[in-house]
């Protein structure tokens, strides 16, 4: 039975596993997007999404813990200075793992895990998808077609 074992061990020893994610925040704060195994990538986002929350409030002491953490000064100020301001609203959710499909050599499950408010292409999607229509909004879709075919009908009168 697996009960109280919440996190995934990765097949190695504690101090191991601390220095990769530590090594792979760093790498992912300093990139904005990352590829790794799925399993990592998991791991990872419990790991990081804790330590953007700590950087939202900039004291010495939210500094000092995220620095025990990550190891790595030139990590932890831009993840103070740039990523908690673009951040500074979401309620949490900083992260999204995209799976990318399976390694050539051993069939790992591969994705990428990217920081949400610095992929340009995602957010383009999103406002132009609420800005055509939600979902129940059937009058308003024909309202949108019917002055269309007007501006149609009225070009030939023209000519």
């Amino acid at each position: 039975m697996r009960h109280n074992k919440k996190f995934n061990h990765l097949g190695r020893t504690a101090s191991h596993r601390n220095a990769m994610l530590a090594n792979m925040a760093c790498s992912l704060i300093k990139h904005k997007r990352i590829t790794t195994t799925v399993a990592k990538a998991k791991a990872l986002k419990k790991f990081i999404e804790p330590l953007i929350t700590k950087s939202k409030n900039d004291t010495t002491n939210s500094r000092r813990v995220v620095f025990s953490n990550l190891q790595d000064k030139y990590a932890v100020t831009e993840l103070f200075k740039e990523i908690s301001v673009k951040i500074g609203d979401r309620p949490g959710g900083y992260t999204r793992i995209i799976k990318t499909g399976n390694r050539l050599g051993d069939n790992a499950e591969m994705c990428f895990i990217e920081l949400v408010d610095y992929n340009e292409n995602m957010a383009k999607e999103k406002t132009a998808k609420k800005a055509t229509r939600t979902r129940r909004s059937k009058k308003s879709a024909a309202a949108e077609v019917a002055p269309a075919a007007e501006v149609q009908a009225e070009e030939p009168k023209a000519e």
